[in-house]
Order: C-alpha cells, then sequence, then structure tokens
C-alpha cells in the first residue's frame, strides 16, 4: 500500500499540513513530536518524493465575486490518447474551468468550474466548451450550494487501514 511506504511521523507531518500549510516549521514539529531540524528535512524530503505538491490558500469563491460554480459532464466522439491529452490540454488553457477528471463510463470528464456570473459561464459553455474539438455532448449541473469541500485525505481512515494490516 502507498502510505505505508511512510513511517508514522511523516502521516503525522502530512496530516499537520494538510490542516493548517501555514504553521512554523517550529510549531510543526511540536505537534508531531521530534525537533525542528529533522521535522524540516522530513517536510523537503515529502516536498522532492511529491507526497507534498504544493501550498495554497483556500479562497471563498464568493466573497472574490464568482457566484456560479459548475460541474460540466463532457462526452467526446473519440477516446484515443491522443484526442484525450489534447481535451485535457484545452482544459488547462481555460480559466474558468477548475478542475479537469478523466472518468470511467458513459462519461469521459467532468469538470468543475467557477465563473462571477450565469452570462460569462453561458459565454463560456457556448463559445468554448461545446465548440472544443471533438466534444460531442456536455450536460451542465449548477451547485446551489456546498456543504462539505475537504481537501486532501482523511489521514484517519489511512492511519485505521495501516493499524489493521499491521
Amino acid at each position: 500500500m502507498p502510505g505505508s511506504r511512510l513511517d508514522e511521523i511523516d502521516r503525522k507531518i502530512l496530516a499537520e499540513l494538510q490542516a493548517d500549510g501555514r504553521m512554523t516549521n517550529v510549531e510543526l514539529a511540536k505537534r508531531v513530536g521530534i525537533s525542528a531540524p529533522p521535522c524540516l528535512r522530513r517536510v523537503r524530503t515529502l516536498e522532492e518524493q511529491g507526497f507534498i505538491n504544493g501550498y495554497h490558500a483556500q479562497v471563498d469563491a464568493r466573497s472574490l465575486g464568482f457566484e456560479v460554480q459548475v460541474f460540466a459532464l463532457v462526452g467526446l466522439n473519440s477516446q484515443a490518447e491522443a484526442d484525450l491529452s489534447a481535451f485535457e490540454a484545452r482544459c488547462s488553457d481555460w480559466p474558468l474551468v477548475r478542475e479537469c477528471h478523466m472518468l470511467n463510463g458513459e462519461i469521459d470528464f467532468i469538470l468543475k468550474c467557477v465563473a462571477p456570473d450565469l452570462s460569462t459561464f453561458q459565454s463560456f459553455l457556448t463559445e468554448q466548451l461545446t465548440s472544443a474539438p471533438n466534444v460531442a455532448s456536455v450536460k451542465t449541473s449548477l451547485v446551489i450550494r456546498g456543504s462539505k469541500d475537504d481537501p486532501g485525505v482523511p489521514f484517519d481512515v489511512l492511519e485505521a487501514r495501516l493499524a489493521q494490516d499491521a
């Protein structure tokens, strides 16, 4: 299991940073029960190994004027690897698309989009997304409200599984 490559302290470091990426190294070391220098070395190693991909502020989209959040289910005409990759590259160029996930099943991709208003999203939908090469269908769902948005992974589930496997 991939999580088992990490020791308990590494997993604690990741859990703490996931909860609060702004804490100082001294505070992090205190929370995981080691001194600051080895804690910093472990964090750097976790970054180098790709367990930590970055540090981000979690901003409130609505407070910034992005009132519209939409999930778009996209079907493509062709699922050849070159066509899938081309669509993913196109998504990375669209600012309103915040997440792009390839799916297994009758839908090829789900996109999470944000826009300041409905007309901005509608323009994106009709002028860019539905008219993009290889796009066969797009179904959209407007988010009314969100009740949960937890980033990262549930470390308590990982710890319970590792304890069960031990």
